[in-house]
């Protein structure tokens, strides 16, 4: 659901109130199968059809030889197996790089992240996006919320990748913790874009300045 708002009279402050239920049930990641049999491997070539579907989570993005050559050792040790690449790239982004929180901005390019080692989880995901299209694999940008039992919840919101493979549909992975998703990840938004799923945007008019505040409760019933 998409709303537009325009608001005509001055203001101090904008609030934004979202709730919303959500019921899961046990989920395995892992409980798929790839078909064609051809996709198992990588390199591999969406049909026409899937091709004209799939345009968008397929754009790719110049990146430097450094970045390339990372990805390239990690597809060579998992013998370009599709799925022990994409959970080995996933794992090895989770344990190289680090993971640190910034609340707003659109992600760093993927050579700016892979330069610095560290990002926050749309920094790590946007990267690991544009990794996956280089070897010609769809795989676009997912927002959300990511649920874990913790003594002292702070849940901000998530980013992670989801790829398309036939037979599959879109499998998705987090490399922020180096997992596959499952039922504690809640998707809102999904786009070969990643701008294209931030929660909210707009602008002000005038010599104002603005400062965002946020609050995120989950709650497991």
């Amino acid at each position: 659901m998409i709303d537009f708002c325009w608001f005509g009279e001055l203001t101090n402050s904008l609030t934004i109130e979202v709730e919303s239920h959500v019921q899961n049930k046990a989920y395995n990641p892992f409980n798929f199968i790839i078909h064609p049999d051809a996709f198992n491997r990588i390199p591999f070539t969406y049909s026409d059809h899937q091709y004209q579907i799939l345009f968008a989570a397929l754009q790719k993005s110049p990146l430097t030889e450094e970045l390339v050559e990372y990805a390239e050792a990690i597809l060579n040790t998992s013998h370009f197996n599709t799925i022990a690449f994409l959970t080995n790239l996933t794992s090895q982004i989770h344990q190289d790089f680090n993971v640190e929180y910034r609340e707003d901005g659109p992600p760093l390019s993927p050579d700016q992240t892979f330069k610095i080692k560290k990002g926050s989880c749309r920094d790590l995901s946007w990267m690991q996006v544009n990794l996956l299209r280089h070897y010609g694999i769809a795989a676009r940008f997912v927002s959300g919320y990511f649920y874990f039992d913790m003594e002292k919840p702070i849940y901000e919101l998530h980013a992670w990748v989801e790829v398309f493979i036939p037979g599959t549909g879109w499998l998705g992975f987090d490399p922020s913790h180096g997992i596959l998703t499952g039922n504690t990840h809640f998707s809102v938004a999904s786009s070969a874009i990643a701008e294209n799923t931030m929660p909210v945007s707009g602008g002000i008019r005038g010599s104002a300045t603005s400062r965002l505040v946020t609050n995120l409760t989950i709650e497991k019933q």
